[in-house]
């Protein structure tokens, strides 16, 4: 495979695994951006960068993924002179205890005084005194990753689902700076539950969106519930793949340790009492593809799992 080869072509040639490459996060903030993004978006827009680098670590500190997030369609190169409303969404992951807060602010900076230990601890009140602009929505959110000064592929792939979702549902979908896995574009994801999917095609995001508002995933393309460490989100689609359970809220990492330099063991709990002890073990492969657009070829890594029945 060629590094001039696109990744998400080369990922998909060679058939690479989803599962298992959510990033980890067991919250989400999302800021509106409007313009253009640079590569590290947060210190490379029009964002003010003294604001940026302060969201990035406060975002770091507490285990919640930050991104800017933007309408789709056109973005014109001109900043907005002086402050102007834009929205923001805060999710809390954890399944069960899953919320979306969304609303206005009129100074990205409002975004710092967040609750941020209260946001990481999923409790809905604190954050919400902290800023009062954001309310409660019972309706999931749609991040389409386009960044394409990140990764070519996520603006070319990307960007025709953005579009194609927000005509089915407007206000619910955005174009997001980062989602990590450029090689699975189009990547997305879907708020609050953190689930994040790879490959899709317009009417597979519509799918999403449907689904989660029946209370449900969708088991292709996904990549595994950023609530969890990659081995986990593995353990958790075995166990989703070989039950056929697909509500959100039923499934549950009670306990998940690693056993070796390569190998973990899972305990999955559902609320109807049933538990799964799950072993995944990550193996290095022969095939070598690309992370990103224009790097070095490396081995992908796959997951397998051993789930009793």
């Amino acid at each position: 495979m060629s590094t001039e080869t696109p990744c998400s072509i080369g990922s998909a040639a060679v058939g690479e695994q989803l599962a298992g490459s959510a990033p980890l996060a067991v919250a989400w903030v999302a800021l509106e951006q409007n313009g253009p993004w640079g590569p590290k978006a947060f210190t490379d827009s029009h964002l003010d960068p003294d604001v940026g680098r302060k969201l990035e670590a406060l975002a770091a500190e507490h285990q919640v993924r930050p991104c800017l997030i933007r309408s789709p369609g056109r973005h014109a190169d001109k900043p907005t002179a002086g402050p102007h409303p834009r929205r923001v969404l805060v999710a809390f992951t954890r399944p069960g205890a899953t919320w979306l807060l969304h609303g206005l602010v009129d100074d990205p900076a409002d975004v710092l005084g967040l609750d941020w230990p209260g946001l990481q601890e999923g409790d809905l009140e604190r954050v919400r005194r902290s800023l009062p602009t954001l309310e409660p929505t019972r309706q999931a959110h749609l991040l389409v990753c386009t960044n394409g000064t990140r990764d070519v592929c996520c603006a070319t792939k990307g960007r025709p689902v953005a579009q194609g979702v927000c005509e089915a549902f407007p206000d619910r979908v955005w174009e997001v700076t980062h989602t990590s896995g450029h090689r699975f574009a189009p990547t997305a994801a879907l708020l609050p539950a953190g689930t994040l999917h790879g490959r899709l095609a317009v009417a597979d995001a519509v799918e999403l969106v449907h689904a989660a508002d029946r209370g449900e995933t969708v088991l292709a393309g996904s990549r595994g519930r950023s609530t969890w460490h990659p081995p986990a989100q593995v353990a958790e689609l075995a166990v989703r793949e070989t039950t056929g359970e697909l509500s959100l809220d039923v499934l549950h990492v009670s306990g998940h340790e690693a056993t070796g330099e390569h190998a973990w063991v899972t305990d999955i709990g559902h609320v109807d009492g049933r538990t799964w002890r799950v072993v995944t073990e990550s193996r290095e492969s022969d095939v070598q593809r690309a992370e990103s657009c224009g790097k070095a070829l490396k081995p992908l890594t796959y997951f397998t799992t051993l789930l009793p029945r």
